[in-house]
Formats: C-alpha cells, sequence, structure tokens
C-alpha cells in the first residue's frame, strides 16, 4: 500500500491514557486516512501494528501490538498493508477505547491469516 519513514514524536498522549501507547512520526499524503493494519520497522526489528493516519494533524499513530519500549527520537519505518476503517470523530473517551480495542482485534486476525 504505502510505506513511511520518520522519527517518532511525541504527541497529544491521547491514546496512551487509554492505554494504547503510540508512535508518532510525521507524513503529508492526504490520500491516506483511517486506520490500518501495518508492519513497522524498529531497528532490525518488525513489529504487527494499529496505525491511525490523522490527515488534519499530518501524523501516523502506529500502536505496537505486544511491545511496550519507549520510541521517542528512533526513526522507524510503517508500511500500511490494509485499511481497517474509515477516521470517525468521537466526545467521549470510552467509545475510541473500545473501537480501538476492535481495531486490534481486527489486526490480529488480519496477520493471523
Amino acid at each position: 500500500m504505502a510505506k513511511f519513514t520518520g522519527i517518532v514524536q511525541k504527541g497529544s498522549a491521547v491514546a496512551k491514557e487509554l492505554g494504547y501507547p503510540t508512535a508518532n512520526i510525521p507524513y503529508e499524503d492526504a490520500t491516506i486516512s483511517g486506520v490500518y493494519a501495518a508492519r513497522v520497522k524498529v531497528g532490525e526489528e518488525e513489529y504487527e501494528a494499529v496505525v491511525f493516519a490523522d490527515y488534519v494533524r499530518h501524523v501516523l499513530e502506529a500502536h505496537l501490538l505486544d511491545f511496550s519500549a519507549d520510541l521517542y527520537g528512533w526513526n522507524i519505518s510503517i508500511e500500511l498493508l490494509k485499511k481497517i476503517r474509515d477516521r470517525k470523530k468521537f466526545k467521549d473517551d470510552m467509545v475510541p477505547k473500545e473501537l480501538i480495542e476492535k481495531d486490534s482485534t481486527a489486526v490480529r486476525a488480519f496477520f493471523s491469516k
């Protein structure tokens, strides 16, 4: 689909507060938005990830599955593999958390095939 590389930057920490920390890198492709199943390369290691492409803020937010290290300042690459859903707007924090859990389940199912 598409591949992006960049230095991990600090974000708003909203996803982290919901229990889903992300590695955020900038991107400029306005045609890419929504949630994706992706592979993230950190050094020589690759991880499965749920990635939110936020075209409004021009940032890819990657939640690496089964990963917990701090990646601020690391150069990573994100390869988007399959779109899971379009972007949605929310007023309540519980709705996004439930949706992130659903997205994570969908991404795990994608990779288990």
